[in-house]
C-alpha cells in the first residue's frame, strides 16, 4: 500500500516514475549492494595473498640455513599464528555478515561453521599422535601443523560448496587443499615457501574470477 501511493504521488508531481523503472532501480541496487557485501571482494582477497606472502615468505627466509631444521624463531611464530587465526575469523566472520538477513544456501549454517572449525583442529590430535610414535620435531610441530589445516580446511570448504552448487568457492577450496598437499612433500623447510606462493597464487586467482564475474554482469546489464 505505502509503496503504491509513493510511486503515484511521484507521479502526481511531474516525476517519470513508473513501475517498471522502479523495477529496473530495485535489480540494480540489488547488484550493487550483493558486489559491496560480496564475503570475498576481490580487494581483500588481494590484500591476503601479499600477506600471506610476506608472512610464510619470512619464515621461510628465517629457516632455510638451519642445520638442523630447529623451525622459526619466537620472533616469528606470533605473526604465523595470528594470521591463521585472523584469516579464518575473517573468511566466517564476514561470510555471516554479508548474507545476514539472507535465507537459504546463500549463509553459512551453524553445523557448516563448525566443520570448518573442527578442520581445523583436526590438526591437534595428529601432532599429538605423530609426537608420540616418535616422530622428529621438525616433523610434528612444524609440517604437519603447516600442511594438514590446509589440506583438511581447503577439503572441508570445498565440499561444503560443491553441496551448495557454488563452484568459485569450491575452487579456492580444492586450491588450497592442493597447496597444502604439495608443502607437505617440500619437507619442513620448503613447505613454507610452496604454502606462502600457493596460497597466494589462489587467492590472486579468486580476486580475478571475482572481477571478471562483476565485469561480465556489469557488461550483461
Amino acid at each position: 500500500m505505502n509503496g503504491t501511493t509513493n510511486i503515484s504521488t511521484a507521479t502526481g508531481n511531474g516525476g517519470h516514475f513508473d513501475p517498471q523503472q522502479a523495477a529496473a532501480l530495485l535489480d540494480q541496487t540489488t547488484r550493487q549492494t550483493r558486489r559491496a557485501l560480496s564475503p570475498a571482494q576481490p580487494w581483500l582477497l588481494a590484500i591476503r595473498a601479499i600477506g600471506v606472502l610476506v608472512v610464510l615468505g619470512a619464515c621461510w627466509l628465517n629457516v632455510r640455513g638451519q642445520h638442523p631444521y630447529a623451525g622459526p624463531t619466537l620472533a616469528v611464530l606470533p605473526f604465523v599464528w595470528g594470521f591463521v587465526v585472523v584469516n579464518f575469523i575473517a573468511t566466517v566472520g564476514m561470510r555471516v555478515r554479508a548474507t545476514e538477513g539472507i535465507s537459504g544456501k546463500s549463509r553459512l549454517r551453524p553445523w557448516e561453521i563448525i566443520v570448518l572449525a573442527l578442520a581445523w583442529l583436526a590438526v591437534l590430535p595428529v601432532i599429538g599422535g605423530l609426537a608420540a610414535a616418535g616422530a622428529s620435531s621438525a616433523t610434528a610441530y612444524s609440517l604437519i601443523p603447516l600442511t594438514v589445516p590446509l589440506i583438511l580446511g581447503g577439503l572441508a570448504w570445498a565440499a561444503i560448496n560443491a553441496a551448495r552448487a557454488d563452484w568459485r568457492p569450491f575452487g579456492v577450496g580444492a586450491g588450497v587443499a592442493v597447496v597444502g598437499a604439495v608443502g607437505l612433500f617440500a619437507g619442513p623447510v620448503g613447505a613454507w615457501a610452496v604454502d606462502g606462493v600457493g596460497l597466494c597464487i589462489v587467492l590472486l586467482g579468486a580476486a580475478g574470477a571475482i572481477v571478471w564475474q562483476q565485469h561480465r554482469s556489469v557488461v550483461r546489464s
